[in-house]
């Protein structure tokens, strides 16, 4: 979509959005309540990670037992996206998330009470289907509001707030499991989770005007409607491949700067902390830039940048193999900057390419970019071992950010014509 292209409302969308506003009383307030909605996926992923190495003495099992307390949930908030964005498009944004909420205020406090590491795992993974629910069904309320352009704007303010869960979680977690042990990480996250429940119930409105009444069917219908769609696959592949290029770097930064080039982990710590701002700087672009531009703007912007940054990072690591952190970090930051604008207006071409069916095109969406990093993450740490430079993480970042590029200007543009506005 060009700059100036319409941005009128889809159909439908200007009454959720008069409903929102009525009972927020402010656009801004909506929005951070969306906020705190998304937050609790990643704050409930992270904030177990400085406890984990204690978990191992406390049940007496080995590092891979206690490790699936994080693979699993991981595996959870992927599945579970297929799930609940297609019953929230069949039965409403505001139950669907309610009950999603209220789900995993249970399975955090059946944690906080598990007494075996097997209890522990299964409340985490049923945690897991539970905190999922303000990612995947945040999306589609936005979408029920706005236009595309719009949404894409307020994806980015949404993802740029988002950035500081995954970075504070660890600290607070850290904090309270060396003050009151493990059991008080699980309190807070139940704690946080039903205040948030509770502000759900009393401000979120119902944003999808039209449920279907149709069951099974009609949910089958959209998503098999949707993976037809070039448009849909095209924006969802840019997505998938930069998302899987975050995790794959994530995978493999640390064991580059700490064990092949001999640096601390304060140091890593220092430059991914550099990253981070960089990511929401390119959020808060997004934020400005996204109804100004239109998504197709941004997106062909973001995935020509993504792919700059890739080759800095390449040749880099072709003259210089044995240079210091700044070889991977540096093209990393320019990566991350136009991943910050690109991945908020991915996002929101796909749940527009059918607006009706939002909620499982942001199911589908999530999926792919959870399951592909899971996979590029797993696969970068098999290439990594016994490599003496960044060169196999230089490789793969490459080749993810040239996927996304070619899977845009090959599959969208021919068919954004078609895209419902």
């Amino acid at each position: 979509m060009e700059a100036g292209h319409s941005t009128s409302p889809p159909c439908g969308s200007t009454a959720a959005e008069d409903a929102a506003e009525e009972a927020t009383g402010h656009p801004w307030r909506l929005l951070a309540l969306l906020i705190a909605i998304t937050s609790i996926g990643p704050l409930s992923l992270n904030i177990l990670a400085p406890a984990m190495p204690g978990l191992i003495g406390t049940f007496g099992v080995d590092a891979g037992t206690v490790q699936l307390t994080l693979s699993l949930f991981l595996l959870g908030m992927a599945i579970s996206q297929l799930i609940l964005g297609p019953l929230s498009d069949r039965f409403g944004r505001r139950p669907v998330m309610l009950a999603g909420l209220a789900l995993t205020v249970v399975a955090t406090f059946a944690a906080l009470a598990a007494s075996s590491i097997g209890e522990l795992i299964a409340a985490r993974t049923l945690q897991a289907f539970g905190a999922t629910t303000g990612i995947v069904i945040g999306r589609a309320v936005i979408r029920d509001l706005y236009d595309r352009e719009r949404a894409a704007s307020m994806i980015g303010w949404v993802t740029m707030a988002m950035v500081v869960a995954p970075m504070i979680a660890p600290l607070i977690g850290g904090a309270l499991d060396t003050a009151l042990g493990w059991h008080a990480i699980f309190a807070f996250v139940g704690m946080f989770t039903a205040a948030v429940l509770v502000w759900t119930a009393l401000q979120l409105p119902e944003t999808r005007t039209t449920p279907s009444s149709e069951g099974l069917a009609r949910v089958r219908a959209d998503g098999a409607s949707l993976l037809r769609s070039p448009a849909f696959l095209g924006y969802v592949a840019v997505a998938a491949t930069n998302s899987a290029m975050f995790f794959t770097f994530i995978g493999g930064a640390p064991h580059v700067v700490v064990t092949i080039m001999h640096r601390t982990s304060v140091e890593f710590g220092i430059w991914f902390l550099i990253i981070s701002f960089a990511f929401m700087f390119g959020n808060f672009a997004a934020g400005r830039w996204s109804a100004r531009y239109g998504v197709d703007v941004m997106v062909r912007a973001g995935v020509a940048v993504t792919v700059f940054g890739a080759m800095v990072g390449m040749v880099w690591v072709l003259l210089q193999p044995q240079a210091g952190p700044e070889l991977i970090m540096v093209p990393q930051i320019i990566t991350g900057f136009a991943s910050g604008f690109m991945l908020p207006n991915a996002i929101a071409g796909a749940v527009s390419v059918r607006p009706q069916a939002a909620g499982t095109a942001a199911g589908i969406t999530g999926f792919m970019q959870m399951g592909l990093g899971a996979v590029t993450a797993q696969l970068i740490g098999h290439l990594l071992a016994g490599a003496t430079t960044a060169l196999p993480l230089a490789a793969i970042v490459l080749v993810l950010c040239g996927c996304g590029l070619i899977a845009f200007f090959a599959l969208v543009p021919r068919f954004r014509s078609s895209v419902p506005q």
